[in-house]
């Protein structure tokens, strides 16, 4: 294993020409023709979680003897085989690559859609089908795809993350009302058919066009940062951790139970938002000629789309963690606000398109952080194993939740007040745990001579080690 100088002794130079252009062309080697390929791969899947809310009614009419806490449960299904499988799939896509990973996925989501409006006869199937299947598809392309940005834009983490993450959580702001148009004139079953054929093709054509960066890639002129930055800007590892030498990192926990705590607002209303929309009374209300479901399910996503982005970008000059803590109590605020504007149907809209403007940074930020800290070469992994708290926020968000509204007499108020309050301790430890933490543990790998970063070496002070004693270093 290659080792690299202590980048605080030598600063690199930059790159002269583009490796990824020399070794794939200039069209697979241009590394924004990669971010919009995984754009448009993130546009497809998101339908699988954020239309959710709109097959709903449909499937509680179908199943009519099925309470409605274990229906929402085909979405706490889809997200937990999303997120879950992940650090495997995140693994095999670092080892053999994202072109094979991704083919898989896109097979997989056109089955679970498919086989759920054609064959399933009963919501347990619906598990399977919708859950299982599309929910491992969705969870290997958006793994591959998200940390393929991480790898192909050292200088720009913030904003690719948050670009390729605002295909995900925006997609469906291009297909919300298309989708709610053709379940009202085929029906919830034939709408998942037809759209899952048509969305498993086009993940199929993206799996075609993504590759991942040469080895040790930097862009064109570029000149990685030296040392640690100061309180605001953004730090980066030069050390590239695997995915056990990352779960050796507190910090690591720390995203974890940071992720759940921040996550868990947007997913409550991804998956409730017909009901919520019923426990404040509005559920029946027509805002604009549509009705009020369709309408907020368009805005918030394009608002969520908007969150990933502008979050990110913002984050490549504040710092991920001051990022965190501002976006992330401006949400817990807003989740307060959600209890407190029954009956009124513009105040739902605007209340909730604002809630997903400080929620779907979540997707951008975590994954940024995730390449900062423990660097880019094994970003699969590592950000797999840190996005199954989305899997674990999931089932107390879908699951969960409804079953405390249910014990609440059908008010979703006390899973709001939760998400409020998690959100806010989130907050709070993004700048008191996480910053600190995380930027004395880059100073140190930072300042470690040269010396005890050789093979044989004491450990160093990161606490991580390669095989054969000395530590993986990200070489530039």
């Amino acid at each position: 294993m290659e080792q690299a100088q202590n980048p605080g002794t030598s600063a690199a130079a930059p790159a002269e020409i583009d490796s990824a252009e020399a070794a794939f062309g200039s069209f697979a080697g241009n590394r924004w023709v990669q971010l919009v390929a995984g754009i448009v791969a993130m546009v497809v899947i998101s339908n699988y979680q954020y239309a959710f809310t709109l097959f709903t009614p449909g499937i509680k009419e179908t199943f009519a003897s099925v309470p409605y806490s274990k229906i929402v449960a085909i979405f706490s299904m889809f997200v937990l085989f999303e997120t879950w499988p992940i650090p495997v799939a995140g693994y095999f896509v670092d080892r053999f690559g994202i072109r094979r990973l991704m083919m898989v996925g896109a097979v997989l989501i056109l089955l679970g859609w498919v086989l759920g409006g054609t064959v399933a006869t009963s919501v347990g199937q619906l598990y399977i089908y919708y859950g299982v299947l599309a929910g491992s598809g969705a969870g290997i392309i958006y793994i591959s795809c998200v940390a393929n940005a991480v790898k192909w834009f050292p200088d720009r983490r913030g904003l690719a993350a948050g670009l390729t993450a605002a295909g995900f959580g925006g997609g469906a702001a291009l297909t919300v009302i298309p989708i709610a148009s053709t379940i009202h004139s085929v029906g919830w079953a034939h709408t998942l058919a037809i759209w899952g054929v048509a969305q498993g093709i086009i993940a199929l054509a993206a799996a075609f066009v993504l590759r991942h960066p040469p080895a040790g890639y930097v862009p064109a002129g570029w000149v990685p940062k030296t040392k640690p930055g100061t309180g605001r800007a953004p730090v980066q590892s030069r050390t590239n951790y695997t995915w056990h030498q990352a779960l050796r990192r507190p910090e690591f926990y720390l995203l974890y139970v940071m992720f759940v705590f921040a996550v868990l607002g947007g997913l409550m209303a991804t998956a409730n938002l017909s009901q919520i929309a019923k426990s404040l009374q509005v559920d029946k209300m027509v805002l604009l000629g549509i009705a009020i479901v369709p309408l907020t399910a368009t805005l918030t996503a394009v608002f969520n789309a908007l969150a990933r982005i502008v979050w990110g970008a913002i984050s490549d000059r504040l710092g991920r963690e001051n990022t965190m803590t501002i976006a992330f109590g401006l949400e817990a605020v807003l989740a307060y606000l959600v209890t407190r504007i029954a009956g009124s149907a513009v105040g739902f809209v605007v209340l909730f398109s604002l809630v997903f403007l400080f929620w779907g940074e979540v997707f951008s930020l975590f994954s940024a952080s995730t390449g900062d800290f423990f660097g880019p070469k094994n970003a699969s992994v590592n950000y797999g194993m840190l996005y199954t708290a989305k899997g674990l926020a999931s089932v107390l968000a879908g699951y969960g939740a409804a079953v405390l509204a249910a014990w609440s007499g059908g008010s979703f108020a006390v899973p709001l007040y939760a998400a409020s309050l998690l959100c806010l301790i989130a907050a709070g430890l993004s700048f008191f745990a996480l910053k600190p933490l995380v930027r004395r543990r880059i100073a140190r790998e930072t300042e470690a001579p040269a010396a005890a970063l050789a093979p044989g070496a004491a450990q160093g002070q990161s606490g991580s080690r390669a095989p054969g004693g000395g530590q993986t270093r990200l070489v530039t």
